[in-house]
């Protein structure tokens, strides 16, 4: 009697803290950039100021800044926080490590920022990670980043979304390290060569799709290194969306005027999802191809869910 009375108040529990949790669609991030924690324009982009077309951003401990300037970082962290007004932005932070999240969730106003990205997200840092997450007075949202030799290992890759799953509500993302997993495979890609007409690769993306997508998790779209091939990065894009990647690392403030463009909506996708979603048939006849109500309905929800977010074109 009583595992049934507790598995009753963990449903509400789970329930009242789902109610109060904000949710973030993978859409809404957008183009993401990277700041440096130490960045001279710090205040200026968190508040939306420097990159008024941005709409998430990353205050990044990790990568992005040298060993000796770990606390320097975070002390620029810390007084951001302090003063942090609400904005048209998205703003996550990058920790280091388990121990510095740990830091970071006992910052005061810590709850002004949406949420963590957890770096080399693997089998061995998992669980140190959620349960580090759980500590948190609030419920911060998170996006891992698998960036290991697990993205290789589709057994692995199943493990992880396991440990995921309890979480699901609380992931608007999950990050796959591109960069990463080229050097795994001692590779550099030139700027002509997509990471999908690459075989090692390809097979990558399709085992994050084919593992997590299924579950209801969203997948970030690769990084596109080569920020002055504008052509390069437009084509990578559609590349994207077609396989069903958004969000993706902005390395160049150029690659969000890019990004805002290619994710509106054309007129004709727009039309024939609004017709999936408001059709009484079960399958009918759309421009010469079959449509089936039941199974082209997803992808028409994230369409109209695009077209509001960005609009047209």
């Amino acid at each position: 009697m009583w595992e049934i009375r507790k598995k009753a108040l963990l449903r509400r529990v789970t329930s009242a803290i789902s109610h109060l949790m904000k949710k973030i669609d993978a859409l809404e991030l957008g183009g993401t950039l990277f700041v440096p924690a130490t960045h001279r324009h710090l205040e200026a982009i968190a508040h939306g100021e420097k990159f008024t077309a941005l709409r998430s951003v990353v205050f990044d401990t990790e990568d992005g800044l040298k060993a000796e300037a770990l606390d320097e970082g975070l002390a620029r962290i810390k007084m951001l926080l302090a003063q942090l007004k609400p904005a048209g932005l998205l703003r996550f932070i990058r920790p280091r490590s388990v121990k510095v999240l740990r830091q970071l969730l006992a910052f005061e106003h810590i709850d002004r920022i949406d949420g963590f990205i957890l770096p080399k997200f693997g089998l061995e840092s998992a669980e140190p990670y959620l349960r580090t997450i759980d500590t948190a007075s609030s419920t911060p949202l998170f996006m891992p980043s698998i960036e290991g030799t697990e993205l290789f290992d589709t057994m692995a890759l199943k493990e992880l979304r396991t440990l995921l799953l309890p979480y699901k509500e609380r992931i608007p993302l999950i990050r796959f390290g591109a960069e990463d997993m080229l050097r795994q495979l001692g590779l550099r890609r030139d700027c002509e060569t997509s990471l999908y007409e690459m075989a090692a690769p390809s097979q990558v993306i399709a085992s994050m799709i084919g593992t997590f997508k299924p579950y209801g998790f969203d997948i970030s779209a690769p990084v596109f290194p080569c920020y002055k091939d504008s052509e390069g990065f437009e084509r990578e894009l559609l590349r994207d969306l077609s396989e069903g990647l958004v969000s993706k690392t902005i390395i160049h403030p150029d690659q969000i005027t890019a990004l805002e463009r290619l994710y509106r909506v054309s007129k004709k996708e727009f039309g024939d999802a609004e017709q999936i979603i408001n059709t009484t048939e079960a399958v009918f006849a759309q421009e010469g191809k079959m449509a089936e109500r039941s199974t082209n309905q997803p992808w028409a929800e994230r369409i109209i869910i695009r077209a509001r977010l960005y609009g047209l074109r």
